[in-house]
């Protein structure tokens, strides 16, 4: 059994069944979080093309509001299966989604995957609130696309270099590239698997990690500038933190997608294990993206302050201004007795 769950293999047996007996000129609604990423975007789009291959003819992929896919994902085989929200089938005949934690994730895509007779629910998420008809959720998988894999391969699915391209870059970014703790063996042989079948490790390199405007340096340069460490915060194990503003997106012309990246230098201050970034998503309104090198369970954060995630990347959304948001985290990393993790 690859998960080690006997409730999981028997929800992937189903989610297999169902599939497979579902009528291929059916409507497909596939499904993932605002502002993909990475996983959400290269498992549902990956696994869009993998229905195609099994003869669906309807296969629809939408994500909420707003309605643009980052520039590093827009090599992406699969876009052609996107449609707006607001034009997503409203009743379709089978729902599939991906990388959502929680229901709200989902924005106003929620009537129509529920209205659907089945919703399956792909997640790997450990603090994941339990929601659709079948519920595939492996907390130990390094990716959603890992999940996505195993069911595609359940189904008889071969998977080509259009599908490979996809779930590659699902666990790269999900790893790190592959340096975060979540690589595995079974993801690295996943990976090689991918490899394999056509996907290009350098190609997808330089475009999802190793490309960016010359703005968006400049933009790096003033968030860091504005970087903060606190030494003594989350019980002596340190507080980096950062956060960037509207005003400074539209400063240098940049969309809001190029703060994700940010992260992965902010995290790197050898002083602290918990790094925060603060990212504008509206006025009073910001997403804000916690990272621990291990010795702080930062999902018992995120989930405190109404977000989620996993013990070592989470995430939740904030309100007031920038100030105030990080306020509030000091406190949660200072007052909860959870979040050590020994």
């Amino acid at each position: 059994m690859r998960y080690g769950s006997s409730t999981l293999d028997a929800e992937l047996f189903l989610a297999a069944e169902t599939i497979a007996a579902a009528p291929r000129d059916g409507t497909v609604l596939l499904a993932c979080h605002v502002n993909p990423d990475g996983d959400a975007l290269g498992s549902m789009l990956g696994f869009g093309l993998g229905l195609r291959r099994f003869g669906f003819t309807s296969v629809y992929a939408s994500f909420p509001e707003p309605f643009e896919v980052a520039e590093p994902f827009r090599f992406l085989p699969g876009l052609d299966l996107l449609v707006d929200p607001g034009k997503a089938p409203a009743r379709p005949d089978l729902a599939v989604s991906f990388d959502a934690a929680s229901p709200g994730r989902l924005g106003e895509l929620i009537g129509a995957l529920e209205s659907a007779p089945t919703w399956i629910m792909l997640d790997h998420h450990g603090s994941n609130t339990g929601f659709g008809s079948i519920r595939l959720v492996d907390p130990d998988a390094a990716a959603t696309a890992v999940v996505a894999a195993d069911l595609l391969a359940r189904l008889g699915v071969v998977v080509d270099r259009e599908i490979a391209t996809c779930f590659y870059v699902a666990i790269a970014t999900d790893t790190g590239s592959f340096k975060f703790d979540a690589t595995t063996s079974e993801v690295l042989a996943l990976a090689a698997r991918l490899v394999e079948a056509g996907a290009e490790p350098g190609d997808v390199a330089r475009r999802v990690f190793d490309t960016r405007p010359f703005a968006a340096i400049q933009l790096l340069a003033e968030v860091l500038n504005r970087a903060e460490l606190d030494p003594s915060a989350a019980d002596g194990r340190g507080l980096v933190s950062a956060y960037a503003t509207m005003a400074d997106l539209e400063r240098y012309g940049q969309p809001i997608h190029v703060l994700e990246s940010f992260m992965d230098v902010v995290r790197t201050a050898a002083e602290a294990d918990v790094a925060c970034l603060v990212k504008p998503v509206a006025p009073g309104q910001w997403a804000v993206s916690l990272r621990s090198k291990g010795g702080t369970d930062v999902a018992a954060v995120a989930v405190a302050l109404g977000g989620g995630g996993h013990r070592l990347a989470a995430g939740f959304t904030g309100y007031g201004e920038a100030a105030e948001v990080l306020g509030t985290v000091r406190d949660k990393l200072d007052r909860s007795e959870k979040i050590r993790v020994d």
